[in-house]
């Protein structure tokens, strides 16, 4: 597969990444600040280390806590 499009979205800054499959066709995938990337193309490695500051990881991970703890709650 061949990288298309990276797009950065969200408050949390999650990759979206487009890839072409070998058919021409489309792959998409999101990567998530709490993902290892050291297995990816170094233009994923680069965006993900420009977008994901320590501060975007922490709101991340407080996100999924509180996100969590509502499950949790409603059962």
């Amino acid at each position: 597969m061949k990288l298309d499009r990276i797009e950065v979205v969200t408050e949390y800054k999650h990759l979206h990444i487009r890839e072409i499959t070998d058919d021409g066709g489309f792959h998409r995938r999101v990567l998530k600040s709490d993902q290892d990337v050291s297995g990816e193309v170094q233009t994923i490695q680069d965006t993900a280390e420009a977008e994901w500051t320590d501060e975007v990881k922490s709101a991340w991970i407080t996100h999924q806590e509180e996100q969590e703890s509502k499950k949790l709650v409603e059962n």
